[in-house]
C-alpha cells in the first residue's frame, strides 16, 4: 500500500467521524436551543438544525467511518 492510499483511507474515516460526531452535537444543541427558547445570533442562522438532514449526515458519516476503518484494517 502506498502512502497516498493510506492517507485517502484515514481521510475518509476522519470526515465521517466528523459528520457523525458533528452533527450529532447539533441534534444535541437543537434539543437545548428548543428548551431555552434560542432564537439564534443572527437573522439568515437557522434556529434549529433541521432533523431529516441532520440525521442524514449522520447516517452517511457513519457509513464512511465504517468503510474507513474497514480499508484500514483490511488492507
Amino acid at each position: 500500500m502506498s502512502f497516498y492510499d493510506q492517507v485517502l483511507r484515514e481521510l475518509v474515516a476522519a470526515f465521517g467521524a466528523a459528520l457523525l460526531i458533528g452533527n450529532g452535537l447539533a441534534l444535541a444543541r437543537r434539543r437545548a436551543d428548543a428548551r431555552t427558547g434560542h432564537t439564534g445570533r443572527r437573522e439568515d442562522e437557522l434556529v434549529q438544525a433541521p432533523v431529516g438532514r441532520t440525521v442524514a449526515f449522520m447516517v452517511l458519516g457513519a457509513v464512511m467511518l465504517v468503510a474507513g476503518l474497514a480499508a484500514l484494517v483490511v488492507f
